[in-house]
């Protein structure tokens, strides 16, 4: 193997803290990725990894020689982009992160739909809830939903990431519609996230933010599990639109003191702040920009 694909190897290894995990996403044998990396240890003189039965993860040197290999890997890589951008076609594989349900319900059919029009552009897609920085973890994109904090990554806004409370209509009949934010105290309350002594619920009223305690009977720290809860009857769940949208539009779901909205999120596109975005990424952020526009079909409820 030459030294650019032992190092994509290696890097692939301690990213996926696997060589059969490795080996299955550059489509090579285990034994191919386990030779690469010894063969680059063997020219450095330094071992990379720490090998156990259940995971593998980078010596001190390892976790040195990583980021510098990123940093090459995307160079060579830009560079290749560049000299393919003469020709004005996208191509190679696209490094995406993203939150699990937005990936799942809606990054999923826009990723099928971009590969077809961009057949040269392959996809590794990656779903999870925390926040990540593109750079560190060598990703092309990550797609957050959040207001963002200060850093050195370029955010470009796709779309809105409307919030609202639901409940099922049984679950009103049966408790009574809140009234005013103070009434959610005395109702059941699904809450994203981990349990805490005193959760609590960011509204707008009046144009003001208010902080409101609840109760939470239900914690889980994913959206979908909190809307099958939801139209199960089992209280009041506050989640974006793009989870419930079809379902306050079947009825399935009623919206909640619409006239105290959650504070306001958006859906980025981040990327680090390269001089030069490759062909392929800027290609999938237009093409994300543009599907989502205006208001998104999972708002079309709201119409």
């Amino acid at each position: 193997m030459d030294k650019f694909g032992a190092m994509r190897a290696f890097t692939r290894v301690v990213r996926l803290e696997s060589y059969a995990a490795a080996g299955r996403s550059l489509g090579l044998t285990r034994s191919a990725v386990s030779k690469a990396v010894m063969e680059l240890e063997q020219s450095l003189g330094a071992r990379l990894l720490d090998r156990s039965t259940r995971r593998v993860s980078p010596t001190e040197a390892g976790r040195a020689y990583y980021e510098r290999c990123l940093d090459i890997l995307a160079s060579v890589e830009e560079t290749e982009s560049q000299v393919a951008s003469l020709h004005g076609e996208p191509r190679g594989v696209l490094r995406i992160n993203a939150p699990v349900s937005f990936g799942a319900l809606h990054l999923g059919p826009a990723l099928a739909d971009f590969t077809a029009a961009y057949p040269q552009v392959g996809v590794e897609l990656t779903l999870n809830d925390r926040f990540v920085d593109p750079l560190e973890e060598g990703f092309d994109i990550s797609i957050r939903i959040a207001t963002l904090p200060d850093s050195s990554l370029v955010a470009r806004r796709l779309a809105p990431a409307r919030r609202v409370l639901v409940a099922a209509p049984a679950y009103l009949e049966r408790h009574g519609v809140p009234q005013g934010p103070g009434e959610l105290r005395r109702h059941a309350c699904l809450v994203y996230g981990h349990a805490t002594s005193m959760p609590r619920w960011e509204l707008t009223q009046e144009g003001q933010n208010c902080v409101v305690p609840i109760a939470s009977t239900f914690c889980a720290n994913n959206g979908d599990v909190l809307r099958v809860a939801a139209i199960a009857g089992r209280g009041i769940a506050l989640l974006p639109t793009f989870i419930v949208g079809p379902d306050i539009a079947a009825g399935r779901l009623r919206v909640v003191l619409p006239h105290c909205p959650p504070t306001a999120l958006g859906i980025y596109a981040l990327y680090t702040a390269h001089q030069y975005l490759a062909t392929k990424t800027r290609a999938f952020i237009d093409f994300l920009a543009a599907r989502f526009d205006g208001t998104p079909g999972w708002d079309s409820w709201m119409m």
